[in-house]
């Protein structure tokens, strides 16, 4: 395939980039490097440019020679969502429109969205699969949602074909150790905590020790980066003309908080200072998804299934980059 990748830049974006490559497909990043960085990108495979513009998108596009979409691009801090909804509305919502438009413009007819389990009601029925209701609690999440709604009007008027890739808790790095999160302003518990071993945080806050569950902690479902990396290329390579289909992307296994937090000090082979904190407002106890339609219609098996494995590989990352990309090579 020949793809271009909206937000390629990202942690996501970029993971899914250097796997395809590895793989033989012919990949170039569209990022504005606002949140992505550039060392993440191999070299000669990354356009500048916004979303946004949909004349820079579309000359993109076509210069590569694209025949497949892929959209990271977006806003994606929930809290930040929620203090400026305007921002993520016009990039998130905006953003995609753009990218639709440039598609049509450069008659390129697939896609593959970067959505979120943001979207989905938060509720006791667990695992969350594709049929459960769909009512987003932040912005973060309706702007997503929106997103994937229009999407589908555009498949049903325009005959584009899409997958769209509901993400639970990305995590991990390249197994060399060469690339991994390295955000601005990091807000994911596996770096966070693994930040205070590598010397560059005093401790880790873990919210809410009540919650009903097995340790009292809230549970989520962790997916290597790898892992989302290979659904989006089958997903790619599956899409047909004017059919929408949605996938779950997580192991399908919850692990607690303090789960994470042990699997981090057996990885670093010393405890991790951490601290009990009031639950945050408008958390899940727990979240964990079905992923059993990309594993019956796709043949997706993931190959870091074991959070200890997940964490084994962003603790080589973070030993060389304590500082993200800015400390290493």
């Amino acid at each position: 395939m020949r793809v271009l990748m909206t937000g390629g830049a990202g942690y996501v974006g970029s993971a899914c980039l250097r796997f395809l490559h590895q793989k033989g497909h012919e990949v170039v990043a569209y990022d504005d490097l606002s949140e992505g960085n550039r060392e993440a990108v191999p070299d000669g495979r990354l356009i500048e440019g916004d979303v946004r513009d949909v004349d820079a998108l579309t000359r993109a596009i076509r210069d590569h020679g694209a025949d497949v979409v892929m959209h990271f691009a977006a806003l994606a801090i929930v809290p930040e969502s929620i203090r400026e909804p305007e921002r993520y509305w016009d990039v998130n919502v905006h953003g995609t429109m753009r990218v639709l438009d440039a598609m049509r413009a450069a008659g390129v007819g697939r896609l593959v969205f970067s959505s979120t389990a943001a979207t989905y009601a938060f509720t006791d029925e667990q695992p969350i699969t594709e049929a459960t209701p769909q009512v987003p609690e932040t912005p973060y999440g309706t702007t997503k949602l929106a997103a994937e709604r229009m999407i589908r009007d555009y498949a049903a008027g325009h005959g584009i074909g899409a997958a769209i890739l509901r993400y639970f808790n990305a995590c991990g790095a390249d197994a060399d150790g060469r690339h991994g999160e390295s955000r601005r302003h990091e807000t994911h518990l596996i770096p966070l905590i693994l930040s205070v071993a590598a010397g560059t945080r005093p401790q880790v806050k873990v919210f809410g020790s009540d919650w009903p569950t097995r340790d009292g902690t809230c549970v989520r479902d962790y997916v290597h980066v790898a892992d989302l990396a290979l659904a989006h290329e089958l997903a790619a390579e599956a899409i047909r003309p004017g059919e929408i289909v949605a996938y779950n992307v997580g192991n399908g296994d919850g692990t607690t908080v303090l789960e994470v937090v042990r699997a981090c000090e057996k990885a670093v082979g010393r405890p991790i200072a951490h601290e009990m904190a009031d639950r945050r407002p408008g958390d899940p106890a727990i979240l964990v998804a079905s992923p059993d339609r990309l594993v019956r219609e796709l043949g997706w098996r993931p190959a870091f299934p074991h959070i200890d494995d997940i964490v084994a590989t962003a603790w080589r990352w973070h030993q060389s980059h304590p500082h993200g990309y800015a400390s290493g090579d």
